[in-house]
């Protein structure tokens, strides 16, 4: 049976893609929904080259994270 991948939901793609990982079509069409480098948001390394973490920088990561997350979630 042959899918339909442009009428699946991003979500419902992904849960497949999941299920048949060597689906490289499946593969390909998730690949070009997501947000485009132009788009994404670049953070900074949360660690020195010598492995130090950089508090700053952690903390932006994880206020990035809450804000996602309360998207997600409606709240």
């Amino acid at each position: 049976m042959k899918h339909n991948f442009a009428e699946m939901s991003t979500k419902e793609l992904r849960v497949y893609v999941l299920e048949h990982r060597d689906d490289v079509e499946a593969l390909e069409v998730l690949f070009s929904r997501r947000t485009p480098d132009s788009e994404a948001t670049i953070y900074p390394s949360m660690f020195t080259e010598d492995g130090k973490p950089v508090a700053d920088n952690i903390r932006m990561m994880v206020e990035a994270i809450a804000q996602e997350i309360q998207q997600l979630s409606g709240h």
